[in-house]
């Protein structure tokens, strides 16, 4: 089984590609990929970049250029279900985008026409997660939800955005990358998860909030996503 690991910015893939063994590098379209072994698994590790065109990109590079069977996400987020807080976990069950709109011509907010309004993660990965987070030094201080990711090309920090995604797409976390990679993986039949540890809110303090906890977040989340590896 070779299984791709996207994380968007370099404090969220420092330490996967750390562990990797026999780990060699190979740069396509201006990413650098860690290709190694762990856990009898063969990995390739790759810092996307922040957005949506970024983390579609490399999806497709890990699916053309090395043949991967499953993809996770793992990286940040902004806390949106009820009663998340900081450091506590989401676990995608599917992803939509919270910055489309073509209403205007029939469609749902947030659906790519042609498709449906949101791309399911493999469920047999989801259980996986969330048995896993059970062995983690942090699941007797937090919690973990399994739901949606709302993704779109914006940091959201302000209280009333966040509401409206709410109002229109109830998700349990909301962040950048996690639906393009889950619209990229649905086109190639990849198996996907999204895995994110809540760095902030999302609301009126969630700049301050998210500097002060970015790279315990993604200590935290790497963390969880070297175990799983390991279970699937």
């Amino acid at each position: 089984m070779k299984i791709g690991i996207i994380g968007a910015m370099e404090v969220e893939v420092r330490s996967l590609c750390a562990m990797l063994k026999d780990c060699t590098k190979v740069q396509y379209a201006n990413l650098t990929f860690f290709s190694g072994k762990y856990c009898d698994k063969e990995l390739v590790v790759v810092k996307s970049g922040v957005g949506k065109v970024n983390a579609a990109l490399c999806v497709q590079m890990l699916v053309d250029k090395f043949g991967v069977d499953k993809i996770i996400n793992t990286g940040i987020a902004g806390a949106a279900g009820k009663g998340l807080g900081v450091f506590d976990f989401v676990v995608s069950t599917e992803a939509c985008y919270h910055d489309l709109d073509v209403r205007i011509f029939g469609y749902e907010i947030g659906q790519v026409p042609g498709m449906d309004r949101f791309f399911t993660a493999d469920s047999d990965m989801v259980k996986k997660a969330v048995e896993t987070f059970a062995e983690t030094d942090f699941a007797s201080k937090h919690q973990i939800m399994t739901g949606r990711v709302a993704s779109g090309d914006q940091f959201i920090s302000d209280k009333a955005v966040k509401q409206g995604i709410i109002d229109n797409f109830a998700p349990a976390c909301v962040e950048m990358e996690g639906a393009a990679i889950a619209h990229a993986c649905t086109v190639n039949k990849v198996p996907f998860v999204i895995i994110r540890c809540m760095s902030d809110c999302a609301d009126d303090s969630a700049t301050s909030t998210y500097d002060f906890n970015e790279d315990t977040c993604a200590e935290m989340s790497a963390q969880f996503v070297e175990k799983f590896v390991c279970k699937l």
